[in-house]
This record gives C-alpha cells, structure tokens and sequence, in this order.
C-alpha cells in the first residue's frame, strides 16, 4: 500500500466499524469510468459503485443538476411539495407500468415500503411473502429476512417472521409453498448478488400466472437491474411480465442516495398518512440528480447503445471462458450486467483474480462466490471494454 491511501486507511480503520473488508485506497476524484487514488493511481471502475453510477462519475450533466439545486433549496419536510420530487415521480410513472410513487433513501427502504404495501394491501390474515432461494434484498431486518442467503441471517436470528424461500427456478414447489396467510411473491428478474443469474422468462411468466390464480402481488426488485443496467429501463420490459410494486434505487441517482418503490394506483390506495413516511426520502438535491439521470437514459438510442455494448462484452467473456477452459465455463447476464463463470478451480481463486485485477488498475467484483461480476457504467466504450477484457485475460493466464 502506497504512503498517502495507507494514511487514509489507519486513519478509517480506527474509527469506522468492521463491516467492510476495503481494497487499500483511498479514492479521490473520478471521471466517467475512471477513479483515481490518493497517490495519483488511475483505476478502470467496472463496478461503478456496484451498479451506482451508471453514467460514469462526475457527469457533467448530474454535477449541474446537484449543484444548482443545493442553491436553491436542499431540504424542506415531505409535509410539503418540491418541483424535483415531483418532476422525477412524474417521468418515473410516465416511463413505467405504476401509477403512483413512494420516495425513499435506498433500495432498501424501498424494499421495506413494497413489504409494508404488500401487506396493508393484502390485510391483517395475508402477510406471508416468498421470495427465492439466492436473492439479496437489503441489510434491514425485514429485507434480510426476504433475503434467500442464510450467511446474511446468521446471527440475527430470530428472524422477523413471514417470510419463506423458494428454490431457484422451481415453479413446482413456489406453488406448493402458497398458503393462505401469502399475500406476495418477490424476486428480482436477474439475481445479481448471488451470481448474475437470470431467471428464465418462462419461470417469472409463471411466477405472474401464479399471483394471479392466487390473488398475490407480484413484487420485482430492480434495485440492480432497473435504470437502464439491463439495456431497458427497467428489465420487466424485455421478460413480458408486468409487476404490481418495482423497487429502484442504486442508478436512480447516479450515485445520490435515493430509492423509490412503485405500484397502481388501486394498490399504492393503501398507504395513506401514517401508514408510512420517510424524513429524508424524496431530497430535492437526490431528485434533481436523479431527474437529469432519467433524461439522459431516455435519449434516443441510449439504451440500444447499452444493448449493443453488453453484447460485445458477453462475446468477449465467452472468448475468454473458450480460451481459459479450466478456469471459467461461461458467461452469462443481462445489458451490462455480466459474469464470467467460474470452474471449481477458478471459485478457488476467484477473490485472488479481483484483488490481481486492482492492482492492475482494474475494479470488479466476486459475486456469489461463482463469478467475477463485471457492472461498468453504461457509458462505457467498446475500447474501455476491450482494455478490461485484456486485464481480465492477463489474470487468467497468471492463475494456477
């Protein structure tokens, strides 16, 4: 570790809590998809904040926004209006399936507004909620319980009870899990968490046929996958199933925190004052950035350009995977949203390869101890795709 981040880093490591394993640097500056250290070290950024700042950072565009909004007005009760709050709502509910918006901080407060919906909607005797073996909903009490990985429950047992797990893609058994106490059914359209893995469009049309045939609220976490990650705005627009509440948060900002959770109007109906609120959900500052965000992931051909460059880097892993047979098998994933699946004997490396692709300048991650997981921003180009395909081929060919 260089001088300078080492500084930085004793300095965090006495004050912060322990619940961050972090790269050693300190990261000053960025610019589009590019970060830069405290010691001047220039870094790929090809997890963007984990799938945060899908514009790059520093956005021209994003920087005027927050900017001129801290001038005028950066935080009023949401006991009144704000023309950012309301001009963001306004594009969400126009671009989308929903009705009505609920503002919050994070995705995973926008989780715990779809829980509380899902619930107040369906009344006192239907609370139940199945979610899938392998999704990652939030750090809360409630989120983690609807979180299908056991390792993020461990030691915060008892869990808050309602909430139960379906296998993986098993259409079969989700159904022999409905009761009568179920009021919902939640997943994400592409886990990211554990793996990159997408669930088949025939599944999640299924899982839609279900809430139906049930009377259930179907609920999609596109807290990754929403904002344009999947090369549309929000995923559900390439499978053909339409849910009753959306999460977002993540790219909603680029990298302002804020989430919102969105459903019909007949549904939204069941919140009303006090059945839930949020002091700072819905920040003008957040939502002028988010405002600027929208806009430009609706330009004409934005989202054909994600489409067209995630492509090109699913070919290149692939070509990867063909040339480095013993370490990766495939990949898989959705717009810019990639994993290059590992071997058995690549998984035992897998956290060795992201920590020599740092130190090469590189910055990816290892998800659900099976992939490396590439979430570059979305204006990425194809010669930024190509250098973090060579790094990525150099790691490889140095691997055991």
């Amino acid at each position: 570790m260089s001088e300078e981040n080492k500084i930085w880093a004793e300095k965090a490591e006495k004050v912060f809590m322990g619940t961050y394993a972090r790269y050693p640097a300190a990261m000053v500056k960025g610019e589009g998809c590019t970060l830069t250290d405290a010691e001047g070290k220039k870094y790929l950024d090809c997890l963007a904040g984990i799938a945060v700042c899908s514009l790059g950072h520093c956005h021209p565009a994003i920087t005027e926004a927050v900017c001129k909004q801290v001038s005028e007005l950066v935080h009023v009760s949401n006991l009144y209006y704000t023309k950012p709050q309301t001009e963001l709502v306004e594009l969400l509910t126009k671009h989308s399936f929903a009705d009505q918006v609920f503002m919050a901080n994070s995705g995973a407060e926008a989780n715990e507004a779809a829980i509380k919906l899902a619930r107040i909607c369906a009344g006192p005797e239907r609370y139940g909620i199945i979610s899938l073996a392998g999704s990652f909903h939030g750090r809360t009490l409630a989120t983690v319980a609807a979180t299908g990985q056991p390792k993020f429950h461990e030691g915060f047992e008892p869990m808050p009870e309602g909430f139960s797990h379906a296998p993986f893609g098993n259409l079969n058994v989700l159904e022999a899990m409905i009761t009568n106490q179920t009021c919902a059914i939640m997943c994400e359209p592409l886990q990211g968490e554990s793996g990159v893995r997408p669930l088949d469009i025939d599944y999640l049309q299924g899982v839609e046929k279900l809430c139906r045939d049930h009377n259930l609220l179907l609920i999609f976490d596109e807290i990754q996958t929403g904002m344009g990650r999947t090369g549309t705005l929000f995923a559900y627009e390439q499978i053909g199933v339409v849910p009753d509440i959306m999460t977002l948060a993540k790219a909603l900002g680029n990298g302002m925190p804020i989430g919102a959770m969105l459903s019909r109007k007949e549904i939204a109906a069941s919140f009303v004052p006090g059945t839930h609120g949020s002091t700072f959900g819905g920040n003008p500052v957040a939502c002028a950035a988010a405002v600027a965000t929208m806009k430009i992931m609706l330009e004409d051909g934005f989202m054909s350009e994600v489409l067209e460059k995630g492509e090109y880097l699913q070919k290149g892993l692939e070509k990867l995977a063909e040339r480095f047979p013993k370490l990766a098998s495939g990949a898989r994933g959705m717009g810019l949203i990639r994993g290059l699946v590992l071997t058995d004997a690549g998984v035992e490396q897998g956290a060795d390869m992201v920590k020599k692709l740092f130190d090469n300048g590189v910055l990816i991650n290892f998800a659900g101890n099976v992939v490396l997981r590439f979430l570059p921003p979305l204006i990425i180009t194809k010669e930024e795709i190509d250098q973090l395909l060579a790094a990525v081929a150099d790691v490889l060919a140095g691997c055991k």
